[in-house]
């Protein structure tokens, strides 16, 4: 498939595997359906597109569909918005990847970071590729203090998916981790040419099989707000919500808030862990002081 369009290919076939034919409301046809999912010519049925159409494009040919044609498709493949939004950019990537290339570094607006620090529940500020910009002190006690590793480090995907302490503090770190992945994947067709992307990506599916294996499986996800389980190796077992905000203005930044239920278990473990990194804190400025 030289010159063509391999990613489009790609999640085309695969979305197009993943798709329920009964829930399509197609009609039976008596025929044995010998892989999973719908055939070719029934999701350009369902697009309102004919079927060598269809076929072109899921060979990633050089076809640039209008905004309505890939609305229907996505409608067809029964995308979410993530797999809608990642369909479009992997369109308009065209035939050709383009070449890798280093983007600005991307800098905290100091409102930001005092918003962040004057916040008493935990707060992440990630960029692009899930960099982690800042982060204020009860995230660090949360999860883990980003600061202490080297500025190049400072990834949740990769401190998620390459980090045995990640591993053992979420209960569910399959889930969480698997979504570190779809929405790294979600970036990366937003912006295939990002140098820092593709290396992290590189990096991370060499190192863990289970980034190569779920990579390969070219699914997409967007965080907007979810549950995550935790278990704490200072106030044991808790359960947070979490908000993401985009800062107007800077649609490449995205701030994580996390959250307890007033009254509940999790409440109480997080305000133990307020007073606990507090003291921790109180304690290394003494120390910091007395080696002064």
């Amino acid at each position: 498939m030289a010159g063509n369009n391999r990613e489009l290919a790609d999640f085309l076939r695969r979305a197009r595997g993943q798709c329920d034919p009964a829930r399509a409301g197609l009609p039976a046809d008596g025929r044995v359906r010998r892989v999973p999912g719908l055939r070719r010519e029934e999701v350009a049925l369902l697009a309102g597109v004919s079927s060598d159409y269809y076929a072109r494009l899921e060979q990633g040919r050089r076809i640039v569909p209008s905004p309505s044609v890939v609305d229907a498709i996505g409608r067809a493949l029964e995308l979410d918005a993530a797999g809608r939004a990642h369909l479009s950019d992997l369109i308009g990537l065209g035939p050709a990847s383009p070449r890798p290339r280093a983007r600005a570094v991307q800098r905290v607006r100091p409102g930001l970071r005092q918003l962040l620090d004057a916040l008493d529940e935990p707060a992440l500020l990630l960029g692009r590729r899930m960099d982690v910009l800042a982060a204020n002190r009860m995230a660090a006690a949360l999860f883990v203090d980003f600061d202490r590793f080297p500025a190049p480090e400072r990834n949740y995907a990769r401190w998620i998916m390459l980090d045995a302490d990640a591993r053992s503090l979420f209960e569910d770190w399959a889930v969480q981790a698997r979504a570190a992945v779809e929405t790294l994947r979600l970036e990366a067709g937003r912006d295939p040419g990002d140098r820092a992307t593709v290396e992290l990506v590189a990096e991370l599916r060499r190192e863990s099989p289970d980034v190569d294996r779920w990579w390969g499986e070219h699914r997409v996800y967007q965080r907007t707000y979810g549950t995550k389980r935790l278990r704490h190796p200072v106030v044991g077992h808790l359960s947070v919500e979490y908000e993401t905000l985009t800062p107007p203005g800077d649609p490449d930044t995205t701030l994580f808030l996390y959250s307890t239920a007033a009254g509940s278990p999790s409440r109480e473990a997080m305000d133990v862990l307020a007073s606990w990194a507090l003291s921790d804190r109180t304690t290394g400025d003494r120390a910091a002081q007395d080696c002064s």
